[in-house]
C-alpha cells in the first residue's frame, strides 16, 4: 500500500510540475525540448572536473518576476520559470524582454537533507548573466558580477530550521552596459543574437566538510609520460596529506602522496594519447587525509595530450 502512495505521489507532483510549465514561443525547437521534464532539468553532475558522491540539484520550476531597475524585494511574483533557461529562451517558458531597464528576481524552497548534518553546505550557481545578488532566508549572503564564470557561497550560517528560501536578484544591461557580451544586443538581426538574461547554467548544493579540496590543477607532460597534479585546500595543518591514483577504468595505474600545498607528479607507462579520433580519458582520485583519515574525496580525469606549431 505504502508504494502505491509513494508511486501516486510521485506521478502528482510530475503532472503538477508539467501543468506549470510549457516552452513559450513558436520558435524553432529541437527534438529534446520534447523530452524536457521539469521535475529533472539537467540532471547529471554539473562539475565533472571535481566530482563529490552527494550534492542536489536545484534546477526546475522557481517563482519569477520582472521589475524596474532598483526595486526592492517584491512580495508577488509573475509565474513560474524553468531554471536554468535565460528569460528570454523559449525553454524557459517565459521568453520576455528584460532590457537595461530592468532586472529579474528569482525565488525557491529548498530543504537540507537530514544526513548533512554537520556539514557545511555550498550554494553553487554554473552561471548567471550578469549582476547577481543573492538572499538566503532574507539575508543577503553575496554578489556575483560576470555572466560566464561560476560562482558559489556558504550558506551554512544562514540556514534555519526546516524549509529554505533562496532569492536572486539579476540585471544584465547587454550592449548598454560594459559587460563582455559576444553577439548579444538589445535589439538582434542578421549575425546578432538575442540577450541572454539571468540564470542559465545549473543551481545546485553541496554538502562537504570545513576543511576540504577547493580546485585541481592538472597538467600533462606528454614529453616525460607524466602529469602533475596540484590539489588547493581552502585550510590545511601541518601533516595534511594529499593522495591522488590514477586509474584506466578500475585499473590503478600509479599513485603518490605530497604535504598540502606540493605538487605532485605521476608517471605512466606508455600513455594513451588523447586525439579527435581517440578521446581517451584517464580516471583520478584525489583524497585529503588528516591525522591518517581522509576527510574528503573527489574524482576527476584527465587527458595526455600536447599541442605545438612546427
Amino acid at each position: 500500500m505504502k508504494k502505491i502512495v509513494l508511486w501516486a505521489l510521485t506521478i502528482t507532483i510530475h503532472l503538477s510540475g508539467m501543468a506549470q510549465w510549457s516552452p513559450a514561443g513558436d520558435k524553432i525547437k529541437t527534438r529534446w525540448a520534447e523530452k524536457i521534464d521539469p521535475n529533472n532539468v539537467l540532471g547529471e553532475y554539473p562539475r565533472p572536473i571535481m566530482e563529490r558522491s552527494d550534492w542536489q540539484n536545484m534546477n526546475g520550476l522557481w517563482e519569477y518576476t520582472i521589475q524596474p531597475y532598483g526595486s526592492t524585494i517584491p512580495s508577488k511574483f509573475d509565474g513560474k520559470i524553468l531554471v536554468p533557461f535565460a528569460v528570454e529562451s523559449s525553454l524557459s517558458g517565459v521568453m520576455k524582454e528584460v532590457g537595461a531597464k530592468n532586472e529579474v528576481w528569482y525565488r525557491t524552497n529548498f530543504s537540507i537533507p537530514a544526513n548533512w548534518n554537520g556539514k557545511d553546505v555550498l550554494l553553487h550557481f554554473g552561471a548567471v548573466d550578469w549582476k547577481t545578488d543573492i538572499w538566503v532566508n532574507d539575508i543577503k549572503i553575496g554578489s556575483h558580477t560576470g555572466g560566464y564564470t561560476p560562482f558559489s557561497f556558504d550558506i551554512t550560517p544562514f540556514l534555519t530550521n526546516g524549509h529554505q528560501t533562496v532569492l536572486v536578484r539579476v540585471w544584465d544591461p547587454t550592449d548598454e552596459g560594459p559587460q563582455p557580451r559576444g553577439k548579444q544586443v538589445k535589439k538582434p538581426e542578421g549575425i546578432w543574437y538575442t540577450p541572454v538574461t539571468g540564470i542559465w547554467q545549473t543551481v545546485w548544493l553541496e554538502p562537504v566538510n570545513d576543511k576540504r579540496i577547493e580546485n585541481l590543477r592538472i597538467t600533462p607532460d606528454v614529453d616525460h609520460n607524466s602529469v602533475h597534479i596540484l590539489a588547493e585546500v581552502n585550510q590545511a595543518a601541518f601533516g595534511d596529506i594529499i593522495e591522488v591514483t590514477a586509474l584506466e577504468g578500475k585499473k590503478v595505474l600509479a599513485s603518490a602522496q605530497a604535504s598540502v600545498g606540493e605538487p605532485l607528479e605521476i608517471i605512466l607507462n606508455a600513455p594513451k594519447l588523447w586525439s579527435p579520433e581517440s578521446p581517451f580519458l584517464y580516471d583520478l582520485q584525489v583524497k585529503l587525509i588528516s591525522k591518517g583519515e581522509a576527510i574528503d574525496q573527489v574524482a576527476s580525469y584527465f587527458a595526455m595530450r600536447k599541442i605545438g606549431m612546427l
